[in-house]
């Protein structure tokens, strides 16, 4: 069964979770991108009156909720925010902290778990913020907001208490993970 161009950028829109650009999508579906063009206009029209809607802002495109969801979403958000951030989530914005910016391959690595949910908590309460990774254009690098520095009352990280050790100590884990994953 062929899969609409429609579809596919659907699809990746969805599986990215973030904005993407016009050529972007050209060149990861490769196409012309006068036909993505064409296709985003008609997936915008295919979402109308959907929970989705289609997000265009000059020459990038992203999905995100339909207006007439907002309450919804505004309500299911609060309660998010509401709940405290756990052990998971103390646990992610501590390596952010002290080893950011940091990937979120290299969070997985350290935590042994996917993050990816953690993260958008983390995201949506203002505590991290999300940064283009120079070294790899396909992903993004996480790292503390001057909010959360403000909130901890610290002025820059190199105030976080016994910042060294601890960065050295994430590096002797990741050692000894290394190790470990090689001798079996």
């Amino acid at each position: 069964m062929k899969i609409s161009l429609e579809s596919q950028i659907e699809a990746l829109l969805f599986w990215k979770a973030e904005t993407l650009s016009i050529k972007k999508i050209s060149t990861i579906l490769n196409k012309k991108e006068e036909e993505i063009k064409v296709a985003v206009k008609n997936l915008r029209e295919q979402l109308k009156g959907r929970g989705i809607t289609l997000i265009e802002w000059e020459d990038d495109v992203t999905l995100g909720t339909a207006k007439e969801v907002s309450e919804l979403i505004e309500g299911l958000t609060k309660e998010e925010l509401s709940k405290d951030l756990g052990k998971a989530g103390l646990e992610t914005l501590s390596i952010i902290l002290y080893q950011g910016p940091i990937s979120r391959a290299d969070i997985d690595y350290i935590r042994g778990v996917n993050s990816q949910f953690i993260l958008r908590n983390l995201l949506i309460r203002g505590l991290t913020e999300r940064v283009d990774n120079p070294k790899d254009q396909r992903s993004f690098l996480y790292k503390p907001t001057l909010e959360l520095l403000s909130f901890l009352g610290i002025s820059k990280i190199e105030d976080l208490p016994d910042l060294a050790l601890v960065k050295a100590d994430i590096e002797n884990f990741k050692i000894q993970k290394n190790d470990g994953q090689t001798q079996n």
